[in-house]
C-alpha cells in the first residue's frame, strides 16, 4: 500500500471504505482474541487461584488500555478529519502531538508500581490470589509504555487508511505471545509471571514493526519534533479524554461488579466471570474491527461535511455487525458446553465447568445490543464529539451496575442476577444510543 492509497480508501464510498479498513482490523482482532483466550487457557492450567489473579488485575489493566485507547481513537479521528479536509500537513502535526501525549500517559501508568499491592487489595485480592496478582501485575505495569506506544501507532495508521500495516504489526506481536505463553509458563516454570513476560516481549516486537512503518517512506506519519499547538492538543483531548474516561468508567464498574460477584459467588464466581468474558471476545472481534473503521470513515465524512456519507457509514456498519453477531450468538448458545472446556480442562478448573456453561448462555445475549452502542460511540468519536460517546458509556455502566446490584442482592437472585443485570443494562442503553445518533446525524 502506497501513501496515496490509504487516502483513496478513506475518501471512497462509505461501504467500500468500511469493508477495506475493517478487514485488516478484524484479522488483527482475531489474532489478539486468540492470544487473550490462549493466555487464559494456559493460566487456567495453574488452577482457579491463578485465573482469579488475572481476573482481579483485569480492572487495572482495563485502565491501562483505556488511557491507550483514548489516545488511539483521538489520533485516528483527528487524522481522518484532516484528510477529509485535505490538510495532510495537519495530519502530520497530529502524529507529533499524539506521541508527545503518549510519553506522559506511559509515565502516569508506570507510577502505579509504587502502590500496586494497595490497589490489588482494594480490588479484593487476598493471600495466594494477592501474591499471584502482584507477580503478574508488576511486570505488566512496568511494560505498559509499550502498550501505549502500540495503541497510538495503530490509531495513527488506521486514521490515515493504513489499517493493513497496523494489522501486520499487531498480528506479529500477538502470534509471538501465543507461542511464548506455554514456553514461559510451563517449560521455564515461570507461572503467571511467564504470561506477563510473554505479553511484554510481544509488545516490544510490535513496537519495532511500527517504528519501521513510520520511517519506510510509505506513511504520512514520521515522528519528529515541532512547535506545540494547543488547539490541536485540545482537539486530541476532546476525543481522547472522554474515550479514556469511558473505559476507566467501565473498569470502575468492573470493580463494583467484582464486589457483587464476591458477595454472591466468591472467588469461583470471579474466575467464571473473567473466563466467560474472554470467551465472549469472539463476538466482539468483527464488532471492534468494523467500529474502528467506522471512526476513521465517519471522521473523513464529517471533515468533508458530507452528511449523506456519514449516515450511510453508520447504518451500513450497524446492519453488518448485527447480522454477524446474531450468527455468533447462535453459535455460542449451541456450543457453550464444548467451548467452556477450554477453561476447564484440568482437575482444578473442572469445578467451575457448569458455571461457565450457564454464564456463557446468559452473557452471550449482550451481542445483540453491543453493536448499537459501540457503533454510535465510534461515530461520535469520528465526528470529534468524544463527550457524547462518554455520556453513552456512563449511562450504560450505571444501569448495568444498578441492575446487577438489585437483581443479585436485593432480589436475591445471586450470581446469575449479576449476569442478567449486565445484559439488561446493555439493552436499555442501546435503545437510547440509537435514538440519539439519528438526531445528531440529522444536524450535520
Amino acid at each position: 500500500m502506497n501513501e496515496r492509497e490509504g487516502i483513496e480508501i478513506l475518501t471512497a464510498s462509505p461501504r467500500r471504505a468500511l469493508l477495506k479498513l475493517s478487514a485488516p482490523m478484524i484479522v488483527n482482532n482475531v489474532v489478539f482474541t486468540l492470544y487473550n483466550i490462549a493466555d487464559g487457557i494456559w493460566v487456567a492450567g495453574l488452577g482457579a487461584n491463578a485465573l482469579a489473579a488475572l481476573g482481579i488485575f483485569f480492572p487495572l489493566f482495563m485502565i491501562f488500555i483505556a488511557l491507550s485507547f483514548g489516545l488511539s481513537v483521538a489520533s485516528s479521528s483527528a487524522i481522518s478529519r484532516k484528510i477529509g479536509a485535505q490538510d495532510l500537513q495537519g495530519a502530520r502535526m497530529v502524529a507529533m502531538h499524539a506521541f508527545a501525549m503518549a510519553v506522559f500517559v506511559s509515565a502516569l501508568i508506570m507510577s502505579l508500581i509504587f502502590n500496586l499491592e494497595y490497589a490489588l487489595r482494594i480490588l479484593g485480592a487476598e493471600e495466594e490470589v494477592l501474591r499471584l496478582s502482584i507477580e503478574y501485575g508488576s511486570i505488566m505495569v512496568l511494560g505498559s509504555f509499550l502498550l501505549v506506544f502500540n495503541s497510538v501507532s495503530a490509531g495513527l495508521l488506521n486514521g490515515e487508511g493504513n489499517a493493513k500495516r497496523a494489522m501486520i504489526a499487531n498480528v506479529m506481536g500477538s502470534t509471538l505471545n501465543i507461542v511464548l505463553d506455554p514456553v514461559l509458563i510451563y517449560v521455564l516454570s515461570l507461572g503467571v509471571a511467564g504470561a506477563a513476560y510473554a505479553s511484554v516481549i510481544s509488545l516490544f516486537v510490535s513496537s519495532l514493526v511500527f517504528i519501521y512503518w513510520f520511517y519506510n517512506g510509505k506513511s504520512h506519519i514520521k515522528p519528529s519534533f515541532g512547535r506545540w499547538n494547543w488547539k490541536m492538543a485540545f482537539d486530541l483531548f476532546r476525543v481522547g479524554i472522554p474515550a479514556s474516561i469511558g473505559m476507566i468508567v467501565i473498569s470502575a464498574s468492573l470493580i463494583f461488579i467484582n464486589r457483587i460477584i464476591l458477595a454472591t459467588g466468591g472467588e469461583e464466581g470471579i474466575a467464571i466471570y473473567s473466563a466467560v468474558w474472554r470467551l465472549m471476545q469472539i463476538g466482539f472481534i468483527p464488532l471492534f474491527g468494523i467500529s474502528g473503521a467506522l471512526t476513521a470513515v465517519s471522521g473523513t465524512s464529517y471533515g468533508a461535511r458530507n452528511a449523506i456519507n456519514l449516515k450511510k457509514a453508520y447504518y451500513y456498519a450497524l446492519k453488518l455487525t448485527l447480522r454477524i453477531n446474531t450468527l455468533i450468538l447462535a453459535f455460542l448458545l449451541l456450543f457453550a458446553p464444548q467451548i467452556s472446556y477450554v477453561f476447564a480442562y484440568t482437575e482444578e478448573s473442572l469445578l467451575i465447568y457448569d458455571g461457565l456453561v450457564s454464564s456463557l448462555r446468559i452473557l452471550a445475549f449482550i451481542l445483540l445490543f453491543a453493536p448499537i452502542g459501540i457503533a454510535t460511540s465510534s461515530t461520535f468519536q469520528g465526528m470529534g464529539k468524544g463527550e457524547k460517546a462518554l455520556a453513552l458509556t456512563l449511562l450504560r455502566v450505571s444501569i448495568q451496575v444498578l441492575l446487577a446490584y438489585f437483581l443479585a442482592l436485593e432480589f436475591g437472585i445471586g450470581f446469575e442476577g449479576v449476569l442478567l443485570g449486565v445484559v439488561f443494562g446493555d439493552a436499555i442503553s442501546a435503545i437510547f444510543a440509537f435514538s440519539w445518533i439519528r438526531m445528531e446525524i440529522s444536524k450535520v
